[in-house]
């Protein structure tokens, strides 16, 4: 198997690190030809002149670009007979993300949409703390994920029409994560401020379920600085992590549970990165045909609600979310 990283910036760094710990066989193509040369000396890969030329020579296409060169490249590779890895958030809009998806399943290649945040421990603890009942029913969930912006607010994160802006790069990490937790959302409000390119925004979901999540995201940070933290309260007991705090998720209450108790974490070496995890279950979906962690319908229900937090932060109103049907 050889994999076609298509861009040379963050994430394709970050993606060329990943595929080179899985000892997988891969080659670079990108815009600037200097950046791709110096990424491809650094892992012993391969570099590619054209795209047509690296679809012609791999059987993935991992797309690490800007998102509003997403569909155009993702339904290039799809044309081309080749499985796709695409970074969050997959597009721009409910239509294209929807259109890269069917393009997908009409060449009959797989999509893996790159939701990182589900393949952190801490997050994922979490989740299998929620799944296994230790705080009884998910109702108030709240989620912080706040950064530097992105090169100083200098690049394209800053521009919404190549983006989507903070809510639909950066909150949608969190978003994702309480539909995973507490499922579909019927309303959400919104508010952002913004001073320069440091921007911050506050967002409430109201799920189906009746639970309500509040996410805080921003690019506010001084540069280099980056804090998430998670604070899940449930009908009978509560979860929390900071990114701050040491690394066990704390735990109180649950069922049958009176005294408060904590749960460690596993070590976490550089082999159990998650983005290593992330690009190995792409392999394992592809050698032994099994899921992905992240299906198609989960990647376009969150930017689904990504798109309606924005809204409802540009209006100043809420905003109704149609049932899916």
């Amino acid at each position: 198997m050889r994999v076609g990283i298509i861009g040379s910036g963050s994430m394709g760094q970050v993606h060329a690190r990943a595929w080179h710990a899985l000892g997988v066989e891969f080659g670079v193509y990108s815009r600037d030809a200097e950046r791709a040369a110096q990424l491809a000396a650094e892992h012993g890969a391969v570099t590619y002149p054209d795209l047509a030329t690296l679809l012609a020579d791999v059987t993935v296409v991992d797309v690490c670009l800007p998102t509003y060169l997403h569909r155009e490249t993702v339904e290039a590779a799809a044309r081309a007979g080749r499985h796709v890895v695409c970074e969050k958030p997959l597009a721009l809009s409910n239509e294209d993300a929807a259109a890269m998806v069917q393009a997908c399943e009409a060449a009959g290649v797989r999509l893996f949409v790159a939701m990182v945040v589900r393949f952190f421990p801490q997050y994922r603890s979490a989740r299998d703390l929620v799944q296994a009942g230790r705080i009884g029913t998910p109702r108030v969930l709240r989620l912080r994920r706040v950064s530097s912006p992105p090169y100083g607010g200098t690049s394209w994160f800053a521009d919404e029409t190549k983006s989507g802006g903070m809510i639909l790069d950066l909150m949608l990490h969190d978003i994702d994560y309480a539909l995973w937790l507490a499922g579909d959302v019927t309303q959400v409000y919104a508010q952002t401020t913004q001073v320069g390119p440091r921007q911050y925004a506050q967002a409430a979901l109201t799920h189906v379920s009746g639970a309500l999540s509040l996410i805080e995201a921003g690019w506010a940070y001084p540069d280099g600085l980056f804090r998430t933290a998670i604070d899940l309260a449930g009908s009978s007991g509560l979860i929390e992590w900071s990114s701050d705090a040491a690394p066990p998720i704390r735990t109180w209450g649950g069922p049958a549970q009176h005294a408060a108790s904590e749960v460690s974490l596993p070590a976490v070496p550089s082999a159990a990165d998650p983005f290593v995890l992330q690009l190995k279950q792409v392999l394992d979906a592809l050698q032994h045909n099994a899921p992905f962690e992240v299906t198609s319908e989960e990647a376009l229900g969150a930017l689904r609600v990504a798109l309606a937090v924005r809204e409802s932060a540009r209006s100043g109103r809420a905003v109704t979310l149609e049932a899916v049907k």
